[in-house]
């Protein structure tokens, strides 16, 4: 795998696109630029992708537009050395962010097929902050827990409960929350009963599925 000053020029052009749409963390922007994208996605889509969209991933998911990828990450507020836990790990390309972030990523993928590739594909490049786990994403990690923060890659009808147990007092779950379409949620967890939540903007992601799909 090469990352040419062809793809370091459309990374500096994704920035400003993405400066243009309305992130404004320096620090994500910096990890958007630094970490090749093209290394998530099949060959097939190498010369798109620098463009703000998503792609298909194979096993009927996607890897997120990077306005996406950026808009969850400033939602959790990041602090060097959090613990989050992931749920749906995908192509690994938001994991890899949040490891650049200096967080301690715990990442949970329902696909075996996409554990299998993205746990291999993210020791190869050097991204060694992020532990893989296959499994049912709506079980979290209680074995890990408590944690930092949560981010939820996938449409859910509701905000699960059993992953707010795993959240830290004064904590961050990011989630996108609805059917067809979602509405991003910034959840804090002020207390063992109670939370305090934002929303933010209307999204499309692929939906939070229960089980697990073996290979």
């Amino acid at each position: 795998m090469k990352d040419t000053y062809y793809h370091k020029g459309m990374r500096r052009k994704l920035v400003d696109e993405l400066k243009q749409k309305g992130i404004s963390d320096e620090k994500v922007l910096q990890a958007i630029g630094a970490l090749p994208r093209h290394f998530f996605l099949d060959k097939a889509f190498e010369e798109q992708a620098y463009e703000d969209k998503a792609f298909p991933i194979g096993q009927g998911q996607t890897i997120s537009q990077p306005y996406t990828v950026a808009f969850q990450t400033e939602l959790l507020n990041l602090k060097i050395g959090d613990r989050i836990l992931e749920i749906g790990t995908g192509s690994g390309y938001q994991a890899a962010i949040l490891a650049l972030l200096g967080a301690e990523v715990f990442t949970v993928e329902r696909q075996e097929v996409l554990y299998q590739k993205t746990k291999l594909l993210l020791k190869q490049i050097g991204i060694h902050k992020v532990r893989c786990f296959f499994g049912d994403g709506n079980n979290g990690l209680p074995a890990f827990a408590p944690f930092d923060k949560i981010l939820v890659t996938a449409g859910s009808t509701e905000i699960p409960d059993n992953l707010l147990q795993q959240l830290n007092v004064n904590g961050i779950m990011v989630i996108p929350v609805g059917s067809l379409e979602q509405e991003m949620k910034q959840i804090v967890k002020l207390n063992s009963t109670e939370t305090q939540v934002e929303t933010y903007g209307t999204f499309k992601f692929v939906p939070f599925q229960k089980g697990i799909n073996k290979m």
